[in-house]
């Protein structure tokens, strides 16, 4: 097996600098037992937020701000990213611990929020085929990592206080009206299966199941596993969409991400989970149905929706490069994915299964 090493910062990407000397400034007046901040790097995964891990004399923090040049403040609220983290810290361990937020934007140009730095392994699509892990570690991982899905979503919404962050009646409604028009209103090229998927969803709404918790966002580069175990997972990260609704969503929108040895490159790219070992699409399914209790006949509806919802987040993005917002040659390269992500959710649909 290759040298496991756990996520490594590096140096910042052009036109994405902090400055530390407003942030040390900022953070002597209003946390001054957190120390002087002596070096700033970037870390080098992830599409949307931006990350930074802070290092004073004897410790790390991690800073999180939204990526320049991005209107969509509501995908991007740092101060709804910490209250997440905030009512969950009392009743879920597996997250970093919030030391503060800050939404004045003369800081570092935008609200931001800064948490505890959790040192593990995350697993990414660019690094985890280049570690020649085995068969039995995967699966053993992937199954961990759909166990504690479930622990997410029986999380009591009511006594946690999470019930605050969403409005679950009519949520998956509401999901497919306003990620069809997000995609509208960043449509660069005109995407025939994209049109078709947005209607027939549409069409299609299922009736709710009982409201939960969910990451909205949950896949493998999201977690945080043990250096010695991946097998355990010790924290879950990028909780920006969280909120409370229909369960399955969230089900569907980890299994839109969920790629497999056949599927084309372009859909490969999101995730690791072709690599042998994982469990394929349909046991991820039978094993969330297994510990959950719930009825997931009807998961194709939520499957296509998260293929959707993975093609207008790339399309948004694309539409910010395209816009001159940010420089990113990664940015640049979507347009490709986020057709085959089109094409895949037709393909689901005609043979009616994911």
């Amino acid at each position: 097996m290759a040298d496991i090493k756990t996520d490594i910062a590096a140096n910042i990407r052009s036109g994405e600098e902090l400055d530390i000397q407003k942030l040390n400034t900022f953070l002597k007046e209003r946390l001054p037992g957190i120390g002087e901040i002596i070096s700033i790097t970037q870390f080098p995964g992830g599409f949307s937020n931006l990350t930074y891990c802070l290092k004073t004399a004897d410790k790390e923090f991690v800073l999180r701000r939204p990526p320049f040049g991005a209107a969509i403040k509501s995908a991007h609220d740092m101060g709804r990213e910490f209250k997440v983290l905030s009512l969950l810290k009392d009743h879920y361990n597996k997250i970093p611990q919030p030391v503060i937020y800050c939404e004045n934007e003369e800081i570092i140009g935008a609200p931001f929020y800064i948490m505890e730095r959790i040192n593990g392994v995350i697993l990414r699509a660019s690094n985890a085929p280049k570690m020649n892990l085995p068969a039995n570690v995967l699966r053993k991982t992937s199954e961990a990592l759909i166990d504690n899905f479930v622990v997410l979503h029986s999380i009591d919404i009511h006594s946690t206080g999470l019930v605050q962050l969403g409005r679950p009646e009519g949520y998956v409604q509401r999901q497919v009206e306003g990620w069809t028009k997000r995609y509208y209103n960043a449509e660069t090229d005109k995407i025939d299966t994209l049109d078709s998927i947005a209607n027939w969803m549409k069409d299609k709404i299922p009736a709710e199941q009982t409201a939960a918790f969910i990451h909205n966002d949950y896949k493998y580069d999201n977690v945080v596993l043990d250096t010695n175990d991946l097998s355990k997972i010790i924290a879950v990260l990028d909780w920006e969409m969280a909120t409370v609704g229909d369960p399955l969503m969230d089900l569907g929108g980890t299994l839109a991400y969920w790629s497999e040895a056949g599927d084309t490159d372009e859909v490969k790219f999101f995730n690791l989970t072709w690599l042998p070992g994982n469990l394929t699409r349909q046991e991820v399914i039978e094993r969330y149905a297994e510990k959950s209790g719930r009825d997931v006949s009807n998961i194709l509806f939520y499957y296509i929706f998260g293929l959707y919802k993975n093609a207008v987040i790339a399309q948004q993005i694309y539409a910010r490069w395209k816009q001159g917002h940010t420089k990113d040659p990664r940015f640049g390269a979507l347009l490709p994915i986020i057709k085959g992500l089109g094409v895949k959710a037709q393909n689901a649909l005609n043979k009616l299964s994911v």
